[in-house]
């Protein structure tokens, strides 16, 4: 009889901590499409993001918030990359972006500055079962001062 009750409570407690770490995931905030796409906006401010695309929180770093924001956002996304590529090319221009370089291969990258501030996109056809493509942005000052490390 105690063997019974000890495994029940071993698998209770299992459970609560697999619905913890799925409730914790830190993806995309849940709600309305509108809901979602507004705190995106909150958080990336003058980025467009592709229709249905959702930040991937535990992939994501992002330092600020809004116009000003740096770091890097990882996306899914649920069109194709070629779609995606296409998004990027004439949604960036349109907030204001200026291209300064598109490579448009297996893995994309396009390079986006706007003021003070460059983005680099990069995009990867996602895995059989997760999202179509990988998306990541990566934001940053563009004339930060880089170091590079000294050799002793």
């Amino acid at each position: 009889m105690n063997q019974f009750l000890l495994f029940r409570h071993a698998l209770a407690v299992s459970l609560a901590l697999l619905l913890a770490a799925c409730a914790s995931s830190g993806d995309s905030p849940t709600g309305t499409p509108s809901e979602v796409q507004e705190i995106q906006s909150q958080l990336l401010g003058d980025m467009p993001l592709p229709a249905a695309s959702k930040i991937i929180g535990s992939d994501s770093l992002i330092i600020g918030r809004g116009d000003n924001w740096v770091g890097r956002v990882v996306l899914s996304g649920v069109q194709t990359s070629t779609d995606i590529y296409a998004f990027f090319q004439a949604e960036y221009p349109k907030a204001g972006w200026t291209t300064v370089s598109a490579v448009k291969s297996k893995t994309s990258i396009l390079v986006f500055t706007k003021g003070d501030r460059t983005s680099t996109v990069e995009l990867n056809e996602g895995s059989l079962g997760g999202p179509k493509t990988l998306i990541t942005i990566t934001a940053s000052p563009k004339n930060a001062n880089v170091v590079a490390p000294s050799k002793k």
